[in-house]
Order: structure tokens, then sequence, then C-alpha cells
């Protein structure tokens, strides 16, 4: 059976303008980590967006040194093969993904109890160990540029490895012959660049294990939780406390890479898994992107350090819960009606025999989780201020993530529901933000 086949249609649509698109953004985005690297680096200085641009070419180590790091590889590939390991082992409920295009449906462990109680574990035992002053912390934080190249290039690697063996066919379970793995729809053009950036293979798999389960969830989001409590651990060191924006970045963003971790089973639904293949632009997004440009808040005040004042501190944790109530009240109303209950709300009759949501949260706008996530993130930042755009970024890009996913979910409801998705835009005129888009 070929990749042309009807279980593996051609790819009809290329986004990012295709192969150019997808070269610009996989040089760009690791380039702008090193960008956020100089700005938030103590070494160099910085007030407001004035930048001295020779800062940018002058570096203490050479470029190959600071790719190349011996010991810096040795601990990344140690903490990505520890969380492995741990994944593997540690007990969990075992859950079905969505039924695949081939009527399958892969198997997945949920351990992320098991696995964030042994990392607290760790984590409490080394601070009472060293009495406060974490070596590894202190480590992790003096290497922040070498611990980004070091993920870019194992992002790249990774990327290059799922899209040779998404040409492998896959044993049948009785293991007489082969099967035709299955891939994105969106990632078998036949352009190789752009096939190796956008994700060739659905779920690229070793055994039972899920290479994109695994990243989603576990080494990124991780590391910015332990580049969070670095900065923190530096700010205490510098300057003998903890501010109470430190504490609120910190603190927040600890809640809510916990609630991912706690609550991955809501992950198998998510178009990262259920739609788009694992290719460059997932793997330099969960093991580079998301640490180390999530974490620039913290990053930031553990050397600009900013007191809040109570007033401000309590606004900013009640914008936090009101964003993130919307969020988890609106998906589980949804959740909660696609498995049959709440059947008195209003909806909208497919031809698929399925139901368009038009009441309780979804008559507001049809993303309104979308909403309640980024005002969720703004809490995240405005705890640094407003003396630089630098600690702003995640917003806008987050905002500008959401809007492409809610235009790809657009696009792929109007072919799929036809009529009756005509008669639900009615009903639900507005795409993230209700009133306003």
């Amino acid at each position: 059976m070929s990749s042309n086949s009807v279980l593996n249609p051609r790819t009809q649509h290329k986004e990012f303008a295709g192969a150019f698109g997808a070269t610009l953004i996989s040089i760009g985005l690791p380039a702008l980590l090193v960008v956020f690297y100089q700005l938030s680096n103590p070494r160099y200085h910085l007030e407001g967006i004035a930048l001295d641009w020779d800062q940018f070419t002058h570096f203490d180590k050479k470029w190959c040194c600071i790719c190349f790091d011996k010991q810096v590889w040795t601990y990344y590939i140690i903490w990505f093969t520890t969380l492995i390991f741990f994944d593997l082992a540690l007990p969990g409920e075992h859950k079905k993904g969505v039924v695949l295009r081939d009527g399958t449906q892969l198997g997945y462990k949920i351990n992320g109890i098991a696995l964030s109680s042994l990392l607290i574990a760790v984590l409490a035992t080394r601070y009472q160990l060293t009495l406060g002053k974490m070596p590894e912390l202190v480590y992790l934080y003096d290497h922040i540029l070498e611990f980004t190249a070091t993920a870019v290039i194992f992002s790249f690697l990774l990327a290059v490895f799922v899209y040779v063996m998404s040409f492998v066919p896959l044993r049948t379970p009785n293991g007489k012959g082969t099967k035709e793995r299955i891939l994105a729809v969106g990632g078998n053009s036949g352009d190789v660049i752009y096939d190796w950036f956008i994700g060739r293979e659905l779920n690229p798999r070793i055994l039972a294990w899920d290479i994109k389960l695994f990243c989603e969830l576990r080494p990124g989001m991780l590391l910015w939780l332990l580049l969070n409590l670095a900065s923190m651990h530096h700010q205490w060191l510098t300057y003998g406390e903890v501010s109470d924006s430190m504490w609120l970045v910190v603190g927040l963003q600890t809640f809510y890479i916990f609630d991912g971790v706690l609550n991955e089973e809501g992950c198998l639904t998510m178009m990262d898994i259920t739609t788009d293949g694992f290719g460059f632009m997932l793997s330099f997004g969960d093991l580079a992107l998301v640490p180390f440009a999530y974490s620039l808040q913290a990053r930031y005040l553990a050397v600009h350090p900013v007191d809040l004042g109570l007033e401000y501190s309590i606004f900013i944790v009640l914008l936090g819960a009101i964003g993130f109530y919307i969020f988890k009240a609106s998906n589980n109303q949804k959740s909660r009606f696609r498995q049959g209950q709440l059947q008195h709300m209003k909806s909208i009759q497919t031809e698929r025999s399925t139901k368009l949501l038009v009441d309780g949260w979804w008559k507001l706008s049809q993303h309104i989780n979308y909403f309640g996530d980024w005002i969720h993130a703004l809490s995240w930042c405005l705890p640094t201020g407003f003396v630089t755009p630098l600690t702003y970024f995640y917003i806008i890009y987050f905002a500008s993530l959401l809007i492409h996913r809610q235009t790809r979910d657009e696009s792929k409801c109007r072919e799929k529901y036809g009529k009756a998705w005509e008669e639900y835009e009615k009903k639900v005129p507005y795409k993230i933000v209700p009133y306003i888009y």
C-alpha cells in the first residue's frame, strides 16, 4: 500500500508557505531563543528596549563550544533518558486514544500523578540535603545558553529520526508481515523539508512508547519548571530574598505545568495529538521553545526584581484564577456534552450524527477556552511590570498560535459539517474573544 492510498492521502495544502516558510521558521525561532538569552542575561545591559547590537556578536565562548559542551550534553541526555525510564516504569492508567483512519486506537499509559510526586520528592530531598543551596540549579542557570543550543540541536536530530522512521513499515501484531504507518494528512506532501518540519508520521512510536505525547508533557514542560526554580534560586542567592513578583510567576506557572502533567489524558483529544504530525515544528516547540521562551518572566526577574505590593498581587492572582476557571469550566462543559450528558443544552444537529454545542460557555465564542487560557497566561507576564516587552513575548506568541489553531479548526469544520457549520457561525459569530473577535 503506497502513501498515496486512501489511508494516507497526499497533502493538498501546505501551511507557512511550504518549504520556504518552514526553512525560515526553522532558522528564525532558534535564533530568537539566542536573542532572548542575550536580553535576559545579567551580563548585558537592559533598560526598556534599548539594545547594544554589538553584544549579539560577541560571546565569551566560541559557538562550537556552546553548541557541543560535553558536560551539558551529558546532563541533557541523562535528563531525557531518565524521564523516558520513569515514563515507562511508573504505574499509571491505560487509556485509548481517538479512533485512527484505519479503525485502530492506540493505547497510552497515563502516569502524570506518579511522575509529579516523584519529581517533587526529589527536589525536596535535594533542597534538604544542600540546605537550600542546590548546585544543580546553579549550574543550570549558569549554562542556559548551552542548554538552549543543546535542546535545539537535539530537537533537530529527533525530527530527522522520526522522519526517517516514517518510511519504515510497521510489523503487524502477529509478526508475520508489515503494515503502512499512518501519516499526518498535513505532512505527506512529498517535499522533504516541509514534511520534516510539519511532521510526516501522525504518531511516531518505539514499540508502545509514544514519542509525541512524551515530548508534549515531559522534557520541555518539566525543564521549564527547573529553569523557573533556578531563576528563583539565583535571585535568592544574589539579593538574599525572593520578591513577591517572582513568587507569583513561579507559583502561577508551576500550577499550570502540573495541571498539564496531571491531566495528560485531555491531550489525547487535542489537535497536536489527533491531527498534527510530529516533526521539527512540534519537536522544537516542545523541547526548546517551551522551556527557554516560557521561562523568560522568571529569568528577567532573577536579575531585575519587581516589588508588586499586596493589592496588585491579589489582582494578578484573581485574573489568573478567572482565566483558568473559564478555560477549565468551558472544556469540562464540552467534554460532558460529548459524553452524552447535558443534552438539555442547545445544539445544532449535523449530517454526521453529531451535535455542535451553542449554549452555556459555547454561545459566547467558538473557542471560549482559548480566551480563558490567554487571560491566565497574561497573569504570568504582569508581575514583571512594564519596563520591557521581552517578558510579554509569550502572550503575543500565544495569541498568534491560538488564532492559527482557530483558523485551521474553522477550515476543517466548514468542510466537515457543511450547512450545519454555516448555521453554527450565525449563532456563534465570535471566534475567540466574546463581542470582539
